[in-house]
């Protein structure tokens, strides 16, 4: 299940192998200032292409609901089951009675902090898919994943309930993301999607009596590292999880189609008897090229509390400089033309273009024609052309992938 901030990243994850996708629309959800925001307009299209690939399509209503956001919310369940949306993921009864009223189903929020099977028997009177807390370990999740077969608990559509879980991404150190700080310090609410990242900032400890600080070991005391189960998704799967959420609705597409696909191959291997300590650190390699804190395994195996992060931003191995814009696109000859605005662009050199419509394509650049001439490099200002298999489109963004030098990083 991979997140979808933007047209970009609707069809990276699509293109990249995942079964379904969840994506917010205006500020009734969790990323309402991280994401690009879709439009109620947006979801006939979202459906279309979810449909044409086979990919199942969830909405995020899941913020705390007051009395005058009660309209907007029927407003986005009614578009989204107008629309063919599949499901709607809530934290709000409000939110979820009216799903039930007109037939759209559910999935239990993480915001719920379902914690126990009793919770998740509870929960299946409304929802046929459940994501679990944070917070739980792997044996707690396959207790739980255990006595839902044991007991046929079964959701509205009478279908065995679904456990979800998320994989892979961000991690919030308040309990099941119901994080205040926001509220308290600058009084924008986490839960009505407009978390500030509080505690990513730098954080001293001071003795307001003596004026001593206290020593830490950094001063990011508050920030964890992101999720990463990549190396034990094996024991997730045989715990009987059925869905695999990942998140980063506010990344890029290239964030979206990396993680995507990566854990695509993972499970494929784990079906194949062929997952390998070998794939694993190969895979591990290139979740690091994208955005990343550096990797924890949160608290699924046990640890009482994550890992934290040393530094504010991204830990990414590689960064993307941007160079131009596609003009057209040769499907006959397969080639593009390229506009580079910015930079320059020379033999040698990996691309990674960026569409609405293309989502994520990846190119190295093995010829470069300008005037119908071949050429070792082109600068800024400059109409180039290249081959390229992929099919991409005019006004998709070009960037170069640079490896970066983390010791610059702050």
């Amino acid at each position: 299940m991979a997140p979808a901030g933007s047209f970009e990243a609707l069809q990276a994850a699509i293109n990249a192998g995942a079964d379904s996708v969840f994506f917010g629309i205006q500020q009734l959800n969790m990323r309402a200032r991280a994401a690009q925001k879709f439009t109620l307009e947006d979801l006939e299209e979202i459906a279309k292409r979810c449909k044409k690939a086979g990919v199942k399509t969830y909405i995020t209503v899941n913020v705390l609901l007051y009395e005058h956001d009660l309209e907007l919310m029927r407003t986005i369940i009614d578009t989204a089951k107008k629309a063919g949306i599949d499901a709607i993921i809530a934290q709000d009864i409000a939110a979820i009675n009216h799903a039930r009223e007109v037939g759209i189903p559910v999935h239990a929020s993480t915001q719920l902090s379902i914690s126990n099977f009793e919770s998740v028997k509870f929960y299946s009177q409304f929802a046929d898919t459940i994501v679990l807390a944070r917070e739980l370990d792997l044996p707690m999740m396959k207790n739980i994943c255990t006595r839902i077969k044991e007991e046929d608990v079964r959701g509205p559509s009478g279908e065995l309930v679904k456990i979800e879980v998320f994989v892979h991404g961000a991690l919030c150190i308040a309990q099941s993301g119901r994080c205040h700080m926001s509220l308290l310090q600058t009084n924008t609410s986490a839960q009505r999607g407009a978390c500030l990242h509080e505690c990513r900032k730098k954080y001293r400890i001071i003795d307001d009596e003596t004026g001593k600080e206290m020593m830490v070991d950094n001063q990011y005391v508050l920030s964890p590292k992101d999720l990463c189960t990549l190396p034990f998704l094996d024991e997730l799967v045989e715990a009987g999880i059925s869905v695999f959420k990942i998140e980063g609705r506010g990344r890029s597409a290239q964030y979206v189609d990396t993680v995507t696909r990566i854990y695509r191959q993972a499970v494929e291997a784990i079906e194949a008897r062929s997952f390998t300590r070998e794939k694993i650190t190969e895979w591990m390699e290139e979740l690091k090229t994208v955005f990343n804190r550096g990797f924890t395994d949160g608290y699924y195996l046990g640890k009482e509390l994550p890992d934290w992060s040393a530094t504010a931003g991204n830990q990414s191995t590689e960064e993307r400089i941007y160079i131009g814009d596609i003009n057209h696109y040769f499907p006959k000859a397969k080639v593009a033309e390229l506009y580079i605005r910015s930079h320059g662009l020379k033999k040698g050199d990996q691309v990674v273009i960026m569409g609405n419509a293309t989502g994520v394509v990846y190119n190295d650049i093995k010829e470069i024609m300008k005037d119908e001439q071949f050429i070792e490099e082109a600068s800024k200002q400059t109409m180039i052309t290249f081959p390229l298999k992929e099919k991409v489109r005019h006004n998709d963004k070009v960037y170069i992938l640079r490896k970066r030098n983390l010791n610059e990083v702050s």
